[in-house]
This record gives structure tokens, C-alpha cells and sequence, in this order.
């Protein structure tokens, strides 16, 4: 793995020497490839405008996510710019030099890509969604073909726009790029072909959640037991990046975890809440009775609402001095994210539109 590793150094050390005046965008596209802007943006939006997109991409971004986790814990992958200082394959040569970046220091082991994985399964689940949609109005076999081949060319420069912010920071090395996007690909398509998630009970949600965590909790002691240390990323992190402050808590397998069962199992609370119609939840993948103006302005006017007080919502993070209690905070936290969107937003712009209604026919 040394000649592969050292060949995407290579690539790093190319795209941050010859595309630097890039930086600004490769961060950005970096930083809206993380899963938080699934869960605080295009999850609020989706949800109201469509809402068995918005379900699916839910169980896209957290089940991929877990699968991602699994196979970083299992594949061992290094990070470029850990790799780069420890290695021996340079021998007595210089040692390549790679800048680092604030989202550089991700703290669990390289292989796959998170970010990768989780933007293509998430952007594939958009794309199926929205050609579903479209195709079904277009007679016109050329405006089929039309549609398809603009929206898979947005699909793929995304990719690849995602799989280069990743390698120029030096967080992780092309190949690893490239497979989180091939599992994120086989992840969506799975989901996209299972309707069965659409009308999972409050007990399923919870047993669901339960199981990603054992699963995930089970390895981590199993292999601790054979002297395997899952953590060991975190230490080369700490010691490798030039600023202890982009070493993040927030960046490390449990915290994903957390936050990603989190959202998943207040996914499952909300859509079963007594002031919703499960009943009629799980028909039209809809929000049942509080929806009692589904036109499209009203719709529209919960998702804002439901983005703009989850980035409030956001910027009360947990305590990082005590980690068990971050964590416990870190899931807490997550499973208000679908809980606003889905139930308490929608609920309180119904009442408020009731309350202006009565006081206008007075």
C-alpha cells in the first residue's frame, strides 16, 4: 500500500500547488459535503416538499454513514497527512510537504471517505428522486434523454468536486475517495429499492437504533479484546496536526455514530408523535392531520422555518471537557433535528396560521 499511498500524496501535493487560488473552494465544497447540511438543510426542505424523498434520504445519509463506520474500523485506512510523517517509504529522501487545513485533522481512520460516501449516496437518492418526478411528465424521448443526462452530469461533477476537496486538504488519498463513492452508489440504490422504510413503526425505529449501536459498541469491545485499539487514529491525529484546536471530538467514530442514531431515532419519534396521524404518515408519507393546508405556500414556509431555528438549534453545542457526557448530548441533540422539522415546526405554523385566520374573520 506504501507505492499507493505515495502516488496520492503525489495528487495532494499537485492539486495544492497548482490550484491554490481553489482553496476557498474546495473548502466550501468540503464543508457542505459533511452530513449536517443533509440533516439541517435539504432534510428540512425535502421532508416538506416531498416527503418520501426526505424519509429516504434520512435512512440513506445514517445507515451509510454506519456502514462507513464499520468498514473504517475494519480497513485500518490512513490519512495523507498522518501517513506522510510516518512512513518509511521515503527512505533519506525530503519528505514531501502537505499544507493542512481546519478540516484536515478528521480524527477516525481514512478508508472510505465519509464525506464522499455520504454525498453520493445522499445526491444519488436527490437525483433517482427528482428524475422519478420529472420523467413522468415528459412524452418526448428526447426530453427524456435530455433530463437524464443533465442531472447524472450534476450528479458526477458534484463526485468529483467532493472527492477533490477531500484529497487537496490531505484528509484522505483518491482511492479512498473513490470507494466511499462506489458504497455510498450500492447504499442509495438499496434503500431506494425498499419501500419498506416508508411504514416502519415507532418499535422499529427504536430497534433499529438500538442495533446500529450494539453492533457498532459489540465490535468495538471485540476487538479491544484481541488488543486491536479502534482509537489509534486519534492519537495520530493529535500528534500530527499543526493545531491542536482542528483536532475536533465532534470528528470522531463515536460522535458520528451518536449523531447519526440520534437523528434516525428522532426520525422514528416524530413521525409517530399523538399530534400526528402515523396513519396517515405512513399512506402518503405526508405529515398527516397538522397539515391542514398543504398547499404549497404553506409547505414551503415550514421548511424555512424548520432550517432557519435548527442552524439556532446548532449553534449550542456540547461540552467537550467531559466526553461521555458530549456524547450522550451529542445524541440528544440530534434526535430534536427531525422532531423540529417534522413535528414541532409544522405544529406551531398551523397554530399560528388558525390564530390569524380566527382574527381575521372578527
Amino acid at each position: 500500500m506504501d507505492a499507493v499511498h505515495s502516488y496520492g500524496v503525489q495528487i495532494t501535493r499537485y492539486l495544492q500547488e497548482n490550484y491554490a487560488d481553489a482553496q476557498g473552494w474546495f473548502l466550501f465544497v468540503s464543508s457542505a459535503a459533511d452530513l449536517r447540511t443533509t440533516f439541517l438543510i435539504l432534510f428540512p426542505l425535502l421532508f416538506h416538499l416531498q416527503p418520501a424523498t426526505g424519509v429516504r434520504l434520512v435512512w440513506v445519509a445514517v445507515l451509510g454513514d454506519w456502514v462507513n463506520l464499520v468498514c473504517k474500523w475494519l480497513l485500518f485506512g490512513e490519512r495523507p497527512y498522518w501517513w506522510v510523517q510516518e512512513t518509511s517509504f521515503y527512505g533519506n529522501s525530503t519528505i514531501p510537504q502537505l499544507k493542512q487545513f481546519p478540516m484536515t485533522c478528521e480524527t477516525g481512520p481514512g478508508s472510505p471517505s465519509g464525506h464522499a460516501m455520504g454525498a453520493a449516496g445522499v445526491y444519488y437518492t436527490l437525483i433517482t428522486s427528482v428524475l422519478d418526478t420529472s420523467l413522468l411528465h415528459c412524452r418526448s424521448p428526447a426530453q427524456r434523454w435530455c433530463i437524464k443526462v443533465l442531472l447524472w452530469t450534476v450528479f458526477w461533477v458534484v463526485q468529483v468536486c467532493v472527492c477533490l476537496s477531500r484529497v487537496f486538504i490531505g484528509a484522505h488519498f483518491p482511492h479512498q475517495v473513490v470507494s466511499g463513492v462506489v458504497l455510498g452508489v450500492v447504499v442509495a440504490e438499496g434503500l431506494n429499492r425498499a419501500a419498506w422504510i416508508h411504514h416502519v413503526s415507532f418499535r422499529g425505529y427504536t430497534r433499529l437504533t438500538l442495533f446500529l449501536l450494539s453492533f457498532a459498541l459489540g465490535l468495538y469491545i471485540l476487538l479491544n479484546t484481541i488488543a486491536i485499539d479502534l482509537l489509534w487514529s486519534l492519537a495520530k491525529a493529535q500528534r500530527w496536526c499543526i493545531t491542536e484546536a482542528w483536532v475536533r471530538l465532534e470528528t470522531t467514530p463515536f460522535a458520528s455514530l451518536l449523531r447519526n442514531t440520534g437523528v434516525l431515532f428522532g426520525l422514528g419519534t416524530a413521525l409517530h408523535l399523538p399530534m400526528l396521524d402515523s396513519s396517515a404518515v405512513r399512506e402518503s408519507l405526508g405529515c398527516g392531520r397538522i397539515f391542514t393546508r398543504i398547499c404549497a405556500p404553506f409547505r414551503l414556509a415550514c421548511a424555512i422555518a424548520a432550517i432557519l431555528l435548527l442552524h439556532m438549534l446548532d449553534t449550542f453545542g456540547p461540552p467537550v471537557h467531559n466526553h461521555s457526557l458530549f456524547y450522550l448530548l451529542s445524541f440528544c441533540k440530534s434526535t430534536t433535528v427531525p422532531l423540529t422539522a417534522v413535528a414541532f415546526v409544522p405544529y406551531l405554523v398551523d397554530r399560528a396560521v388558525n390564530v390569524v385566520a380566527k382574527r381575521g374573520h372578527l
